[in-house]
């Protein structure tokens, strides 16, 4: 079959870059050593045309626009035929909990969360999204005077239910760190690393977004420290939380420490684009260039 001239610049532009097969990836490429990640990108499915093209494995929904937990089985089944007929599949999804459903503090609602829980990971299961990202700032900002320790128990508690939920549809809920400006709990990957062996369970596991620990200076070394538990990866620029490959930043170090742990889960790039038509690309070589 006769190449078209866009497919064959695009698989020449990763060759010359030392791009290597990602599962998903230009098939005889030579995989790196004790590093094999996918890599995918935060947004809606219907760009899995465009994100196939450029070498993306997978798409990162929301949980809220995609498994919608809070409307009715026909509209997910109708967001379902189109992720069925993507050509990238949906595989991750973030934004798990409104900021009204409150994690921690006096007005908690675990009793709310868990039956939300129980759709979300149902749909999830039925969609083939394996990992869902807990982040959702808003709804576990602990409030002025709550003690922290109390708001830390309440979270312990609440994903120590949620746990066998996720298990029965095959999801892990995975803790997602954030930086101290966008949030006031959780704010290391070392934090979340220690909810999470306090949890004690394989379904609920860590994610290290390499934005939010370069907005904290936090230092590669708590990957090394919490590798067995991370089980995924976000990344950004810390510029504007742009695209890699924006501003040219440096992410070496920390994929030096994913190869460590022998990291082998899944990348999604989490970023504010200017034209992801124009830097899919350049995001996709960047992080497969620094990751050699």
């Amino acid at each position: 079959m006769k190449q078209s001239r866009r497919s064959f610049l695009m698989n020449t532009t990763l060759a010359l870059s030392g791009a290597v097969l990602f599962p998903g990836g230009i098939p005889g490429r030579q995989k790196p050593k004790g590093f094999l990640a996918d890599i995918g990108v935060c947004t809606s499915v219907t760009n899995s045309e465009l994100l196939a093209g450029f070498g993306y494995s997978y798409i990162e929904e929301n949980v809220q626009q995609f498994l919608v937990p809070e409307k009715s089985e026909e509209e997910f089944n109708g967001l379902l035929k189109i992720a069925r007929n993507a050509k990238i599949p949906v595989t991750v999804c973030n934004s798990f909990l409104p900021g009204t459903y409150k994690c921690v503090g006096p007005d908690a609602v675990p009793g709310k969360i868990l039956e939300y829980a129980e759709t979300a990971f149902r749909r999830a299961g039925i969609s083939g999204v394996k990992i869902i990202v807990f982040g959702s700032g808003r709804a576990r900002q602990i409030p002025d005077g709550f003690p922290v320790e109390d708001a830390r128990l309440q979270f312990i508690n609440l994903c120590s239910q949620m746990a066998p939920v996720a298990a029965k549809y095959g999801v892990t809920l995975v803790i997602e760190p954030l930086n101290k400006k966008e949030c006031n709990f959780l704010t290391s990957v070392s934090e979340g690393g220690e909810i999470v062996k306090d949890v004690n369970h394989p379904n609920v596991r860590l994610l290290a977004d390499i934005y939010h620990m370069k907005m904290d200076d936090e230092d590669p070394g708590s990957i090394l420290n919490y590798g067995s538990l991370i089980r995924h990866i976000h990344i950004a620029e810390k510029e504007g939380r742009a695209a890699p490959g924006k501003h040219g930043e440096d992410f070496r170090e920390y994929f030096e420490a994913l190869k460590k742990i022998k990291y082998k889960g899944r990348i999604s790039v989490e970023c504010h684009w200017e034209d992801m038509n124009s830097q899919a690309m350049t995001a996709i070589n960047t992080i497969k260039k620094q990751a050699l």
